[in-house]
């Protein structure tokens, strides 16, 4: 808003810059092509009746200054006033132009808003005493939904989560992020274990790639995170397929890797053979911050192809936010984490992140 605001003064910086040539070049030298360049510059930056004023303030600055120099005539006097005319009206059809495009374009995000949050609904903030807070960033703004995913459920089993990342791009991702929903919204309350739910997911994902047929049927593929909370909290256990492991985040900002025991690829594949799902439990204290996401924040890298690493700058933040008084929230730790990506890459997201953060709040004395 900065930067657009300073923007709208260009065409008048234009101007003034005519004015200055004009006065200390000799009076055979006009500065008419100048002056028609305001005109232009405003049509992206003004208003239809800023761009009508920033024409006429042209039109009457030449008509000075010709008259100063003693070169209004017809030639260089009377010309430059129409063609100075017809370069404004020229530059109200390109900002009209410009308007109709940019409402196309808001009219595409909301849509893809609107579709986002039917495909991707945000959870909600608290299930229980579990504190939960998911961020989805798209690599294109326009796109609002990609092939990553996040899911969290209060199931009969206790809160089941799942962060995920299908092959693929477009609405074919966008379909099989469908798919993976959709299975894990009926096999989480239906399954009585981990295992039967990732072999639930791993029926559902080939029977869509069948359907689909081609090259998703051989190929297509979700990597996953899958984490289920005990009733009271007190452990975590976790399915890694083939995913970027979580970070644990204790109550002193102490940072832990969730490594698994045991690789094991990404769902949709048992078509190529079958493998163990080794189930991984660790404690998940009081205070502690459960963090899980996408590959499009492991594989973020710098402008030297050095990988963001979470574990060792999330800590930092963490703690910095600590000092200052003010504790991070979920939401602000994935607040946190997503501009610290742009910080390291510069600005440019490079894949979709999904994320999310699950906290456990510290136990209250009785008193």
């Amino acid at each position: 808003m900065v930067r657009l605001s300073r923007a709208k003064w260009i065409p008048l910086g234009v101007i003034v810059l005519g004015v200055v040539l004009d006065l200390v070049t000799p009076t055979d030298v006009t500065s008419a092509p100048l002056l028609m360049a305001a005109p232009v510059a405003a049509a992206p930056l003004l208003s239809l009746r800023g761009i009508i004023a920033t024409g006429a303030l042209a039109m009457a600055v030449h008509a000075v200054l010709a008259w100063h120099d003693g070169t209004f005539g017809w030639q260089r006097g009377v010309a430059n006033q129409l063609t100075l005319l017809a370069v404004t009206v020229l530059a109200v059809f390109i900002n009209r132009a410009l308007e109709g495009r940019d409402a196309r374009t808001r009219r595409a995000r909301h849509i893809a808003a609107v579709v986002q949050s039917a495909v991707l609904p945000r959870p909600p903030s608290r299930l229980g005493e579990l504190r939960i807070a998911a961020r989805y960033v798209p690599a294109e703004d326009e796109a609002m939904i990609g092939g990553d995913l996040y899911v969290v459920q209060d199931t009969p089993h206790g809160v089941r989560v799942m962060v995920g990342d299908v092959r693929g791009k477009g609405l074919g991702a966008v379909s099989a992020v469908c798919a993976d929903l959709g299975a894990f919204r009926y096999a989480a309350d239906e399954a009585e274990d981990l295992p039967g739910l990732v072999a639930a997911l791993e029926r559902a994902l080939l029977h869509e790639g069948g359907r689909r047929g081609g090259q998703e049927q051989d190929e297509g593929f979700t990597t996953a995170l899958i984490a289920e909370f005990a009733d009271d909290l007190d452990v975590v256990r976790v399915v890694n397929r083939g995913h970027p492991p979580p970070l644990l985040l204790d109550a002193e900002g102490r940072a832990t890797v969730l490594e698994p025991s045991e690789e094991a690829p990404p769902l949709g594949m048992s078509a190529l053979g079958t493998w163990p799902c080794p189930v991984d439990t660790f404690r998940f204290p009081p205070g502690a911050t459960l963090v899980l996401y996408t590959d499009g924040v492991t594989e973020a890298r710098d402008e030297s192809g050095v990988f963001y690493d979470a574990s060792v700058r999330l800590p930092l933040l963490v703690h910095h936010r600590a000092l200052i008084g003010d504790p991070a929230t979920p939401a602000q730790i994935l607040h946190l984490l997503i501009e610290d990506v742009g910080h390291h890459t510069g600005g440019r997201i490079q894949d979709d992140q999904a994320l999310l953060a699950l906290h456990r709040p510290r136990v209250r004395p009785h008193r």
